[in-house]
């Protein structure tokens, strides 16, 4: 069978449950998310055990945090809410909104985080009657298919449809082209080539941009603290997570006591020149990512270049000049590599987060340890991003957590800055076609032109 037939047959058996389906009410809807969410929160050690197995990246042990903690989130976040018929009632506006299914769903999926970014696009898809079709990375193709299989095992108890989530078998750059083609509506999450073919495709798309999260410590909060949460962000999975810490901006007299408390918990922090030069030949050959470090632990890089580092490191620190504005640790690394920079004044700080961005991962994501509002907003207001994640690991928050009110999602959208279509979380309401019912609205008057064009005073 050709790539083209064997995709438009997956493409036609999604339009039929996208039909079977059409007939469900929210509590049958509700009944087969919760399933999605609950079988990953069941499963979340074994499935974290054949991803890493598969993958080569991240470790177990993070892996299944993830998999426990964003079904839980994804489940809880759309648990109640209305997603068939009709939504909301605005006596004010007069409108009245109906949701509908947006239809077919693509779903194209990274290699680095292939069981939960499923997990979550699936519930988004059917949360809204709608079906999907999920193309795993080549290296993430038996992880998928059997999720996908255990899925669908368990969802026909509760009378789903045949063929409601799907997966493309022998996943290649082709068919997963051609699946962009032939769907309704794309969701990718992934690298920018493939987000841009998602984008040039000729359907609506959901994109994500690239992450590079620069971590600012202000000078009035509990530096150990700060700390802690930093690292335990840049180490999640082993540094693979788009929305992890790369970058910690201190004050200069506040640098040591980060210092110290970094190599405390587990930084090796890097002296010398030719620490520096054989580590950044292994992370960057050519300037470029390489990506067999990424996901790996830091013994594992440490032996590439040839160091030896103490049995108890958890992350290895690579300071910076602000000077150093071509320097290659002011770019994405998603190993467990993090960078320091000295700032004088706050806007400075402000000014090296951009700076950084601007080289990478602009649109993203920025965390602020801080309790001066005042900061705390000028950082909002200057930074080209979409999340401003406050006195909270970025890397287990940005994406939604029961402590903040972001949005529960795996495809953090980065705007026009990250030449995305959306500067929020991916959401289920994205995958919902919305009928606006207009009523006139009652006890209005029409303004008369010289109140219309008065200037506000």
């Amino acid at each position: 069978m050709t790539d083209e037939k064997y995709i438009k047959e997956l493409v036609a058996k999604s339009g039929k449950a996208l039909k079977d389906i059409e007939s469900f009410d929210q509590k049958a809807i509700d009944r087969i998310v919760r399933e999605i969410a609950k079988y990953v929160f069941d499963n979340a050690e074994e499935l974290a055990k054949m991803s890493v197995a598969e993958t080569g990246m991240g470790a177990v042990e993070y892996k299944t945090a993830k998999n426990l903690g964003k079904a839980k989130i994804l489940w809880y976040s759309l648990k109640g809410k209305k997603s068939i018929g009709i939504i909301k009632e605005d006596e004010d506006t007069g409108i009245i909104e109906i949701a509908k299914p947006v239809g077919v769903v693509g779903a194209i999926q990274p290699t680095t985080n292939p069981q939960v970014t499923a997990m979550a696009n699936a519930m988004a898809a059917v949360k809204g009657r709608n079906s999907i079709i999920i193309a795993p990375h080549p290296r993430a193709r038996k992880t998928t298919k059997y999720l996908v299989d255990r899925w669908n095992e368990l969802i026909k108890k509760h009378g789903a449809p045949d063929n409601l989530i799907q997966y493309v078998d022998e996943s290649s750059v082709k068919r997963t082209n051609l699946l962009m083609e032939n769907v309704d509506v794309i969701v990718a999450t992934g690298g920018p080539g493939m987000v841009k073919a998602a984008y040039s495709s000729g359907k609506p798309s959901f994109g994500v941009g690239q992450g590079n999260v620069q971590t600012i410590i202000d000078r009035d909060v509990d530096i150990k603290e700060a700390v802690k949460m930093i690292i335990d962000g840049r180490i999640f999975d082993r540094g693979i997570i788009c929305s992890g810490e790369q970058s910690i901006i201190t004050p200069v007299d506040k640098y040591e006591e980060m210092r110290k408390e970094l190599e405390a918990y587990g930084g090796y922090w890097v002296e010398s020149y030719k620490e520096r030069e054989r580590l950044l030949n292994v992370l960057f050959p050519d300037g470029k990512t390489n990506k067999d470090m990424v996901g790996q632990s830091v013994n594992v890089i440490a032996g590439a270049a040839g160091l030896e580092i103490p049995e108890e490191t958890k992350v290895i620190v690579m300071p910076e000049e602000v000077s150093n504005k071509e320097s290659l640790l002011r770019k994405e690394k998603m190993f467990p590599v993090i960078t320091p920079f000295k700032y004088n004044d706050f806007s400075e700080a402000v000014d090296i987060a951009i700076d950084n961005l601007e080289i990478e991962g602009k649109g993203h994501s920025v965390s602020i340890h801080s309790n001066n509002k005042e900061h705390i907003r000028e950082l909002g207001m200057r930074i080209p991003a979409s999340r401003v994640l406050v006195n909270q690991t970025c890397a287990t928050s940005s994406g939604g957590s029961f402590l903040n009110g972001l949005n529960a999602s795996s495809t953090l959208g980065c705007g026009s800055w990250g030449n995305n279509s959306i500067s929020e979380n991916f959401y289920y309401k994205h995958l919902l076609n919305i009928t606006r019912i207009s009523n006139i609205r009652k006890n209005t008057t029409v303004p008369g032109d010289e109140e219309l064009w008065a200037e506000e005073e």
